[in-house]
């Protein structure tokens, strides 16, 4: 699915690496998926920043993880509940304010995010910041759900880069079992696969499978890996990226 905007989105330094949340979750001082966790994942290396993406009440686009503010501010509230005004009237843990996709792209206009559209409501406001920005090179759209990224994808006014959902990585797998037959017809229909090591007895993360997904000309990223040497050794296998917690102990 290479377009000249995907070809933008990985022309960094390789191995990627991909900041998980940006760099905050060894830090008792900062939050996660937060414009300090961003800057301080750039300033040790990170190549990409990987981060969720919700919808608040009047469909603005936020970072964040969860679907409620319990884990990182104790209190008991839906994102899609609140305005983003409210939202913004509320601060995290560690004193940070969750940030708009629009905010961030603003504040980065270097920055090349990778989002994963975490709800519904989240198509639509994350295609409507991306198409507002003209921010179609500095972005790749996944999702666990192949619904909501194909959605997200179908509002967008150019193409972008974009990564296999769950189901579509398990049709690669499958056709490797079967000699390739039809890997190259399910490739086509996106840039890079973002994969764990294994899915429960499914190995993700070996040598055949891999090289195979790199002749199609896909990215092969792997999560979340926190050990520098497990990292060398996907990289050995053929990786092109590694997403983590702690980019900051890697170098590549």
């Amino acid at each position: 699915m290479s377009n000249s905007s995907s070809k933008h989105y990985f022309a960094t330094s390789r191995p990627h690496l991909l900041a998980h949340r940006g760099l905050s979750q060894h830090r008792n001082d900062i939050d996660e998926n937060s414009i300090a966790a961003f800057e301080e994942a750039l300033k040790h290396g990170a190549t990409h920043i990987e981060s969720d993406v919700h919808a608040t009440k009047d469909s603005v686009a936020v970072l964040f993880h969860d679907d409620d503010l319990e884990r990182v501010a104790r209190l008991p509230l839906k994102i899609s509940e609140l305005t983003f005004a409210e939202l913004s009237e509320i601060s995290l843990t560690n004193g940070s304010k969750v940030p708009s996709l629009h905010q961030v792209l603003e504040h980065f206009p270097d920055l090349k995010l990778n989002l994963d559209v975490k709800a519904e409501a989240g198509c639509e406001a994350t295609a409507r910041t991306i198409n507002q920005l003209n921010a179609h090179d500095r972005v790749l759209v996944s999702s666990f759900s192949r619904a909501r990224k194909l959605k997200t994808l179908k509002l967008l006014t150019k193409p972008c880069a974009t990564s296999s959902s769950s189901s579509e990585v398990l049709g690669l797998w499958l056709s490797n079992l079967l000699f390739g037959l039809g890997f190259s017809a399910i490739a086509k229909n996106f840039d890079a696969i973002q994969i764990p090591r294994n899915f429960g007895p499914i190995r993700l993360d070996t040598p055949r499978f891999i090289s195979r997904a790199r002749r199609c000309g896909l990215e092969v990223h792997f999560w979340t890996v926190n050990d520098p040497a497990e990292g060398k050794s996907l990289i050995a296998l053929g990786a092109t990226g590694i997403v983590s917690d702690r980019v900051d102990l890697f170098q590549f």
